[in-house]
Parts: structure tokens; C-alpha cells; sequence
């Protein structure tokens, strides 16, 4: 599979699409083996451990959180030295009044947005393909 790294390609070909499921961010000063294979994410900082999980797991195991998200995949395999992406997305989903949380995989990027404003962040999306 191979990358892209034009903009203009990334923007047409980046084909948002929304995962099932609500999703949230938690933290812990300590490693937690259990939640390695549900988190989606995970991302170590001088504060703590940062993981994503599903929201059904936090709520099952009493795991303490704050902002529940949906999970939107830009599904094109973007170049990860490619520039101008998350600028473009981000700037999209600001202009419609969401809030955006970044992380890039290897071959894709994924955007954690508010749960209750997947839809509108969805259309904002879309429509910047058409550009």
C-alpha cells in the first residue's frame, strides 16, 4: 500500500468514516496490561499514560473519564511526512464549531471529536473532499 503525501489527494481521497461506538480518554500514573488491547490509543507523557478506550469498558470497570468521543478514521493511507493534513481537518472542524483530538497511526490519521457532534463533524468532512 502505497502513501500519499499530496494534499490536494489526501483532501479527495481521505474518505472519513465513522467507527461504532463512543469512545473516551483517561489517565494513569501507573501501566494498566488490562486496558492495552481495548485501548485504541494510547500515548505515554511525563504526567501519565493517556488511553483511549470504549466507552462500554471505562463504564463496566468504573474507569474515571470526561469527555466521551467519536472516532472518525481518514481511511487514505497518508504519508506520515506529509504536510498540511491535520492543518486542513482541523481547520474544517473548527470552523464548525468542533473540537478535535489527532492521532496518527502509520496509515491512517484519526480524529476523536465530541460524541454528540459526530454528525456535523462528519459534513464538515465530507465536504472538504469536494474541495
Amino acid at each position: 500500500m502505497s502513501s500519499v503525501s499530496d494534499l490536494s489527494l489526501l483532501l479527495q481521497q481521505m474518505n472519513p468514516v465513522l467507527q461504532p461506538g463512543a469512545f473516551v480518554f483517561t489517565t494513569s500514573s501507573e501501566p494498566h496490561p488490562a486496558w492495552e488491547s481495548p485501548a485504541v490509543a494510547i500515548v505515554k507523557e511525563p504526567e501519565g499514560i493517556t488511553y483511549v478506550l470504549p466507552r462500554s469498558l471505562a463504564d463496566a470497570e468504573g474507569i474515571v473519564y470526561d469527555f466521551v468521543a467519536a472516532w472518525i478514521m481518514l481511511t487514505v493511507h497518508s504519508d506520515l511526512e506529509a504536510v498540511g493534513l491535520t492543518a486542513a481537518v482541523s481547520t474544517a472542524l473548527a470552523d464548525a464549531g468542533i473540537s478535535c483530538n489527532v492521532v496518527a497511526g502509520f496509515y491512517h490519521d484519526h480524529l476523536f471529536v465530541p460524541q454528540e457532534k459526530q454528525s456535523a463533524a462528519m459534513k464538515a468532512l465530507q465536504q472538504l473532499t469536494l474541495v
